[in-house]
């Protein structure tokens, strides 16, 4: 009895799962589709004024892939950057003054915030001075790139010209990840796709639709809307910054978009596992709002959506059920399908697509230790700062 048991329990996780991967397939945004690019745009009879806000902390590295594109930046209005050098060691705000010294093109300032008092991340600290110095400019819209991303020359122009064109208060793009080692290959189209799968970005563009978010790397704001939602003080607290500033901003009456990018790019290297596994692990748990319930429900929902399916397959195979085979393969089918648009996008060998239950077990693994880091009181970090505080996506709710 107890083993029939088994068997009818293990055939009906097997009839679940394809039946889970029609309605993500069909009732989840269409999330899976790699299409939402940059939105219909007409250049304005006049160029709105634009300052770019860039925090930077220990960013020596990456700054002569990124920085230099920001300096060449084709845009006919005005525009400035402030990068602020949030406390780094390795003479980043140094050498950002020498690449503007030599690549000339827009203005650059390069300024300090200090510590950050308690209650803020580093990088919202430093966010919150470049743009109280962007203030005094009175710009019209306000771009806030990370100090790993490199823009194409028009990239400046092409957001401020979908923003007026669709009347749009944030308008982000997904940079488009660096895909060039075996575990980036691996990891790193598979994270784009989870995010999509988990904010859609077809409802994010919706008026009315409650799903938010955006891409820390890319993000033009405009600055009105950003003092009717009180960024960046109203998400202080926030590790996933970029989720609590779409929400704070929808939240505030502001219509936002959020898409893949096509000549918007991090250049910033994950080489080795370790790399991508502090990237996701640093704020998976947070973004579960540290609720032991809602990651035991990620576990479970990871492993039945992505693991079950090829141990179906497998298993039923082993022990001659059809039923069980067919049920299990229809579904990773389908998983395959799915994934292979965002092997496109990042010009990946289609031969990825089957491994993607491998890699959902590389971040159902990467999760729990999120939250077993948080249990320990080592919390999220960034940049050689840990933040046990929940994050403000959470309180928010």
């Amino acid at each position: 009895m107890g083993q029939t048991a088994r068997v009818s329990a293990i055939v009906w996780i097997a009839a679940v799962t394809p039946a889970a991967w029609l309605w993500l397939l069909l009732c989840q945004g269409f999330f899976w589709r790699t299409d939402v690019r940059l939105p219909h745009r007409e250049e304005p009879r006049e160029w709105p004024s634009v300052c770019v806000v860039v925090p930077a902390r220990d960013e020596a590295a990456v700054l002569p892939a990124s920085l230099p594109s920001l300096l060449a930046q084709d845009y006919p209005g005005r525009a400035e950057i402030f990068l602020v050098d949030d406390g780094s060691s390795d003479g980043t705000g140094e050498l950002a003054r020498t690449l503007a010294r030599q690549r000339g093109g827009l203005p650059l300032t390069v300024a300090s915030p200090g510590a950050p008092p308690a209650g803020w991340t580093g990088k919202l600290w430093a966010v919150r001075h470049g743009i109280g110095l962007a203030r005094a400019r009175e710009p019209e819209y306000l771009l806030l790139t990370d100090a790993d991303i490199a823009h194409a020359p028009d990239s400046l122009r092409e957001l401020v010209a979908a923003a007026r064109t669709g009347g749009f208060d944030v308008v982000s793009q997904m940079a488009r990840l660096r895909v060039e080692s075996l575990w980036e290959r691996l990891v790193v189209p598979a994270f784009v796709y989870f995010f999509a799968q988990l904010y859609p970005f077809r409802r994010i563009g919706r008026r009315g639709a409650r799903t938010a978010a955006a891409a820390g790397g890319c993000v033009l704001l405009r600055a009105d809307a950003a003092e009717r939602a009180r960024i960046p003080d109203a998400i202080r607290h926030a590790v996933i910054d970029d989720v609590a500033l779409a929400r704070a901003v929808k939240g505030a009456g502001g219509h936002i978009w959020l898409g893949l990018a096509d000549r918007v790019d991090s250049v910033r290297p994950y080489p080795a596992l370790r790399d991508l596994w502090r990237m996701v692990s640093r704020s998976a748990y947070a973004q579960l709002r540290h609720s032991p319930l809602l990651l035991a429900g990620t576990v479970l929902g990871l492993a039945l959506v992505y693991l079950a399916p090829p141990l179906a397959l497998l298993g039923g195979l082993a022990a001659g059920s059809t039923a069980t085979a067919v049920c299990g393969g229809a579904a990773w089918l389908v998983m395959t399908g799915t994934y292979v648009p965002m092997l496109r996008y990042y010009r990946q060998p289609l031969w990825l697509a089957p491994l993607l239950p491998f890699t959902a077990f590389l971040y159902l693994l990467m999760t729990v230790d999120s939250a077993v880091q948080h249990q320990r009181g080592r919390g999220a970090a960034w940049k050689g700062r840990t933040y046990a505080r929940p994050d403000a996506v959470a309180d928010e709710g």
